[in-house]
């Protein structure tokens, strides 16, 4: 049954990543690959589930009524993916689909009264090369501290206000996804990958951000050097935010416009403080801003159809994206579940064994799974390794070559693939931007930046640590 779970994810895969030739909606594809993998998994559960989840499935039957306890292991099996591992699974998936439903109405309402405005007439250039200068960087530090899926939504509402050529925007709405998952990786708060290496305590944010920032620069770099050659020319005059609310005042636009970025950053600070998901921030930040725009428009004497009030708003943001998401993380649950991931990692530490290759590779993967199940399986793997320890087991310390690199590989390898990372997948849904394109104009730009990044990381960590004693 393993066999069959990972043919059909590749079979999944291959139909997404040939939407156009195919001429089926990506997100079908993936919606029926998440569903059939649980299928699969469902029909081979009396052989897997004990083979994988043996402790847990114990502890479901010895804790559940005696009537299942009574009942076939087929069963029981099934009944423990029923009610613990899809609960479960939907949980966690829940979190990020109601988290990308809240920062996309959020950027929507600003970009629907005009608020981008702010930022943009601030950007006089009108040189195609300059701006791809100016925007990347913006988007680099803004995922440090936001996350790099909401960075993305932001920065592609900008570019379609300031760039018409949807060829030349996916040029640059690319080099955004390269730029926030580059920026992601050096900041504690900046990706999920790196928010769970800081709260288990793998990484601490001083050592985070000196050894990790510059690599992540480097990833950064390299790529907007090749991608300038692929620009030329200026842009056309008028390429400007429209405000489709005339009646909208200035003060308004500026009040809006600060309490949705404001609300999007105050989302990593009520994380940090509360230590609740940060779907629960992001809806508190939609909220205020619902309330806002209520008491806004009940002051305006102007028709409905004028207002852009947030169930209207809820209708514009873009539902098959939220889909997609959806059919992803459900197929890369099934490999979680039935232990193919754990697998791979554990293959990974006993036949190469060695940090810099095996983070390397795991970067490679996360450009085809999720980085965060990968993530998690490798501290699975790994103990924190006691302060003193010498060895092999002494790149497994806090703050160690181990988890720095993971936090640097898993977060900027995910570029390589469109499909290889949140912001890569927001991008593809809001900008229809074709796998085959990103594979053969971008692909290979990001995996450049990311091996030059990870050769910055490892004469840091050969050369720079031991001179400072680390």
């Amino acid at each position: 049954m393993l066999v069959a779970i990972v043919t059909l994810f590749i079979i999944g895969y291959l139909a997404i990543a040939l939407e156009h030739p195919l001429r089926i909606d990506k997100t079908a594809s993936a919606l029926l690959l998440g569903m059939l993998l649980w299928v699969l998994y469902a029909f081979g559960a009396e052989s897997i589930v004990p083979a994988v989840s043996g402790d847990e499935l114990r502890e479901y039957i010895a804790s559940a009524s005696a009537s299942l306890q009574q009942e076939s292991l087929a069963h029981q099996c099934l009944e423990f993916i029923l009610n613990v591992q899809i609960i479960e699974h939907m949980g966690d998936i829940s979190e990020i689909l109601f988290f990308l439903i809240g920062a996309m109405t959020i950027v929507e309402l600003i970009d629907i009264h005009g608020g981008f405005s702010i930022i943009t007439d601030h950007i006089n250039t009108r040189k195609k090369r300059k701006l791809l200068w100016i925007i990347c960087p913006i988007a680099f530090f803004m995922s440090a501290v936001l996350d790099n899926l909401t960075t993305t939504i932001v920065m592609i509402m900008l570019l379609r206000k300031l760039i018409n050529d949807q060829h030349e925007r996916w040029i640059y709405a690319s080099m955004i996804v390269i730029a926030a998952n580059t920026g992601g990786a050096w900041s504690p708060i900046g990706d999920i990958t790196t928010i769970m290496l800081w709260v288990k305590g793998n990484v601490t944010t001083s050592a985070l951000i000196a050894f990790v920032l510059l690599p992540s620069l480097v990833a950064l770099f390299v790529p907007m050097l090749f991608a300038t050659r692929m620009l030329s020319g200026e842009l056309p005059e008028g390429n400007r935010i429209v405000t489709r609310s005339d009646f909208i005042s200035a003060r308004e636009k500026k009040t809006l416009f600060y309490l949705g970025v404001g609300g999007l950053i105050f989302v990593p600070i009520f994380k940090a403080i509360t230590h609740l998901p940060p779907f629960v921030g992001i809806l508190i930040s939609l909220s205020v801003l619902w309330i806002f725009t209520e008491i806004m428009y009940n002051s305006k004497l102007i028709e409905k159809s004028q207002e852009h009030r947030v169930p209207q708003v809820l209708s514009h943001i873009d539902t098959p994206t939220i889909l997609f998401f959806l059919g992803i993380l459900m197929a890369v649950a099934v490999l979680q579940a039935t232990g193919i991931l754990g697998s791979a990692a554990g293959w990974l530490d006993q036949e190469v064994h060695n940090v810099y290759i095996i983070n390397i590779l795991l970067g490679l993967l996360s450009s085809i799974v999720d980085n965060v199940p990968l993530v998690a399986a490798a501290m699975g793997m790994y103990p924190i390794s006691d302060p003193g320890t010498v060895g092999y087991m002494a790149n497994f310390i806090q703050d160690g070559v181990f988890w720095e690199f993971l936090s640097y590989c898993a977060g900027v390898g995910g570029s390589m693939l469109i499909i290889g990372s949140a912001a890569g997948v927001v991008a593809m849904g809001l900008e229809k931007i074709n796998f085959g394109w990103y594979l053969k104009h971008i692909s290979l730009l990001a995996l450049i930046g990311y091996l030059a990044g990870a050769a910055v990381y490892v004469v840091e960590a050969e050369y720079l640590k031991p001179l400072l004693g680390m």
